[in-house]
């Protein structure tokens, strides 16, 4: 090898050194470190960390008051967020995929709530709700539905569904923007033929845009559903779990167990539980989606 060619290897070794640093150090170093302190008894403070095996793994499988609560309580997000968000998204993709007066304006308005802090939304959406003066009850109130009136993040009934409309809220304009995306790169053609023969609307949509956009949806359900299982910001910003364990995530419930009862070993042994429960629900979609598309 000659003295040019190693310095051009060198080169492009010494270029992607700090990208492989900051990626060892705050993706590959934590992610093996907690595998190490799922398996101990670490209280956060000691020097010394007491290897206990299996022991943190067995206790959370038979905590089946807590830890599968929040599990319970991000699935029924999720299916909102599939759904609902989902749907939100699509229909205004659609819209704005026509040619409609201001749809650049539009556009980024939509896309404004994804953006925002999720802290800063919850914030928000904390006045919104709230008992006392909160904007939603004033206006239930002036339109003479004052019965349903109530502290909404506080009752037990309601706050997970006003939860999962602050996320909903706050995730539709990134699906929007991928599905709009999606729609733009139908070619034009297949809906002009389509009109020319006389299709209707639903028509169009159902033998044209669904399945040309079959990978879109793919993609937008999995990160929704990998978002929306990861949801803590605003969780913390306005219930913080509560009340009781009802807005209760797997998020908030392994900080809850680090910071509150000092486990940390114990809230490791979460951590890798949650990630391979995600890993699991990845693969199924990839594999469901591998299937649609060979149909």
């Amino acid at each position: 090898m000659n003295l040019q060619k190693f310095r051009n290897i060198a080169g492009n070794y010494i270029f992607i050194i700090p990208a492989f640093l900051l990626f060892f150090t705050f993706s590959l170093y934590p992610f093996f470190k907690v595998f190490q302190l799922s398996v101990t008894d670490w209280d956060g403070i000691s020097p010394y960390m007491n290897y206990v095996g299996l022991e943190n793994f067995k206790d959370l499988f038979m905590d089946n008051t807590v830890f599968w609560f929040s599990m319970k309580n991000a699935f029924f997000v999720t299916f909102l967020a599939l759904v609902v968000q989902n749907f939100l998204a699509l229909f205004l993709a659609i819209l704005c995929d026509r040619e409609i007066k201001g749809g650049n304006v539009y556009r980024v308005i939509f896309y404004l709530p994804p953006v925002l802090s999720g802290i800063v939304v919850g914030l928000i959406w904390n006045w919104i709700y709230d008992g006392n003066y909160g904007l939603l009850n004033h206006f239930l109130t002036f339109i003479g539905l004052g019965d349903f009136a109530r502290s909404w993040l506080s009752d037990p009934k309601s706050a997970l569904i006003a939860v999962s409309v602050i996320h909903m809220w706050k995730g539709f304009g990134w699906g929007f923007v991928i599905l709009l995306a999606g729609l733009q790169s139908i070619p034009r053609d297949l809906y002009e033929a389509a009109r020319v023969d006389g299709a209707s609307s639903w028509i169009v949509f159902k033998k044209i845009t669904a399945p040309l956009m079959i990978p879109v949806f793919i993609l937008v359900s999995i990160l929704t559903i990998l978002g929306t299982m990861q949801l803590f910001d605003i969780i913390i910003a306005t219930t913080g779990g509560g009340p009781g364990y009802h807005t209760e995530v797997p998020m908030t419930r392994m900080l809850a167990s680090m910071i509150g009862n000092s486990k940390f070993g114990y809230a490791s042994a979460m951590g890798v539980v949650f990630g391979l429960i995600l890993l699991i629900i990845s693969m199924i979609q990839i594999r469901v989606s591998k299937m649609m598309r060979q149909v």
